[in-house]
């Protein structure tokens, strides 16, 4: 079949799902209300369900006042229970697969669970949504006519007592539907292989070749493996080993502080970036317009959402709200209950709404990764705003920073302490780094007033990262490629110690 066919039947196929998401976005609300109860219905019989007696749940007030929202750390104990082979625990499907995740920085693994009703209805349907809602924005398309190509953090998948555990990438991969898979690029042998510094040259060695019209993946990584074609290839720009590349679809840490460089890499005006909310546990958001920087927030994946004022976190004021009561531009700890059994699970990721009709978000951060050791309530979101329009200013580039503060001593006043790696070095340090600070307290008022005078907060501190210096560091601890990510932000030192021992 030729190609341009095969292009208008994919995309008139994928198009057909528009007119579903019109029901959630008409009637949010109801549809995440009927969502819960289904979830809520399908595990009555689980031993979850039993504990909390779903069977007499009538309403939101009942499942909230029962079941307490929890961490991995207090679900783990069921998740073990099916790791070791009994089903039936927190979800009425048998779950044999788990997605290993230590998140960004944890060093102990975490097994999330991952059923079939989720590969489903919840990363697979997500998958399609995101190329139906690209390709609505996009007539002219012809994504179809070459592959996509894909950058996971795939490893191997290992059986135990019947179940089966590796990356949530291993796992989509493992289940791809034949059309997925005929369309993408590199191989799943390829995509599988554990070892970045092998899997690099090998993805390389297999996609030059290819007509790639789109690629997927975290950015961070993705601009290691492009960079590293440019340089196997000699070529100045990837459009000129691809053509007709023309959308990249991104997600995992924020955009903005590599969007220049990704320009430079794909040098045509109407090159599109689609950007991705997911994670091990579910995927959430889809950008739906072009140009944007906005997420539609995803109500009919099998997931019930409900939300955490940050101001409240972890306090003994802590309040839970559901969609209909979240306000503009606040930030918001975020909570799932999902169609693998995580029931009022605390996923760990901040976001705050930019629109309400329909919900659209951004995500702010993580929970764990903010600096709040002085009231300043400093969020990822902040520094990599701040740090953008610096680099802009002063005409430079990064690989990775991240930021940790200096505490207040009998000699010494607080202050925040960076690590910046910079692909182009800004030629003063010192103007950098003093612009960086007013840009960060430009965006948070918090940090401004904590700033003023230097009452409270000293002016940042800036070192500048030896070349590779947070590669080497991920290498040190065995999490290159794919989904691992430099934490940004922390409330203690560890570590910025461990990168400035590296230095």
């Amino acid at each position: 079949m030729p190609l341009q066919i095969i292009n208008s039947v994919a995309t008139w196929i994928l198009k057909k799902r528009i007119h579903q998401m019109e029901l959630f976005l008409k009637y949010p609300h109801e549809v995440q209300e009927e969502l819960l109860f289904n979830l809520i219905k399908s595990a009555e019989s689980t031993q979850i369900g039993k504990k909390y007696n779903f069977s007499s749940m009538k309403n939101y007030t009942t499942f909230s006042e029962r079941i307490p929202v929890s961490t991995y750390e207090d679900l783990e104990p069921l998740i073990e229970k099916t790791r070791q082979g009994e089903q039936n625990v927190f979800w009425n499907s048998n779950i044999k697969w788990f997605a290993k995740s230590s998140g960004t920085t944890n060093a102990k693994s975490k097994f999330i669970p991952v059923s079939a009703e989720s590969l489903e209805n919840c990363h697979y349907k997500a998958s399609k949504d995101l190329l139906c809602l690209y390709l609505n924005n996009n007539e002219e398309s012809q994504m179809f006519t070459g592959k996509s190509l894909r950058l996971g953090g795939s490893k191997q998948l290992y059986e135990n007592n019947n179940t089966f555990f590796g990356d949530l990438s291993a796992i989509l991969i493992d289940n791809m539907p034949i059309w997925a898979e005929f369309s993408s690029t590199p191989s799943s042998k390829i995509s599988l292989m554990g070892d970045w510094e092998t899997k690099l040259p090998a993805i390389i060695n297999e996609t030059i070749n290819e007509n790639v019209t789109s690629l997927a993946g975290v950015p961070s990584w993705m601009m290691v493996l492009l960079q590293k074609t440019l340089e196997t290839t000699g070529k100045s720009n990837l459009l000129e080993l691809w053509p007709n590349a023309e959308v990249y679809f991104h997600g995992g840490v924020n955009f903005d502080p590599y969007r220049e460089q990704y320009k430079k890499l794909f040098p045509k005006d109407n090159f599109k970036y689609y950007e991705i909310y997911n994670a091990s546990e579910g995927f959430f958001a889809i950008q739906d317009l072009n140009d944007s920087n906005e997420l539609l927030l995803m109500l009919d994946y099998g997931i019930f959402y409900e939300f955490i004022p940050m101001d409240t976190f972890g306090t003994l004021n802590q309040r839970v709200i559901r969609l209909n009561q979240v306000e503009l531009n606040k930030n918001y700890a975020l909570v799932i209950t999902t169609n693998s059994g995580l029931w009022r699970y605390l996923i760990g990721d901040t976001i705050r709404f930019t629109s309400l009709n329909p919900y659209r978000i951004k995500v702010t951060g993580r929970t764990k990764h903010h600096i709040n050791v002085f009231g300043e309530e400093l969020m990822v979101e902040n520094t990599d705003t701040a740090l953008t329009k610096t680099c802009k200013e002063f005409n430079c580039e990064i690989t990775d920073y991240t930021v940790a503060p200096i505490f207040m001593s009998d000699k010494q006043k607080g202050a925040h302490e960076w690590i910046i790696e910079f692909k182009a070095k800004p030629d003063n340090i010192e103007n950098f780094r003093n612009a960086l600070d007013k840009n960060l307290q430009n965006v948070n008022s918090d940090y401004e007033a904590k700033r003023y005078n230097n009452m409270t907060l000293n002016p940042l501190v800036l070192n500048v990262a030896r070349e590779n210096l947070f590669y080497d560091w991920l290498k040190q601890q065995d999490k290159l490629g794919g989904q691992h990510k430099v934490p940004r932000l922390s409330n203690e030192r560890t570590y910025l110690e461990s990168l400035l021992t590296l230095q």
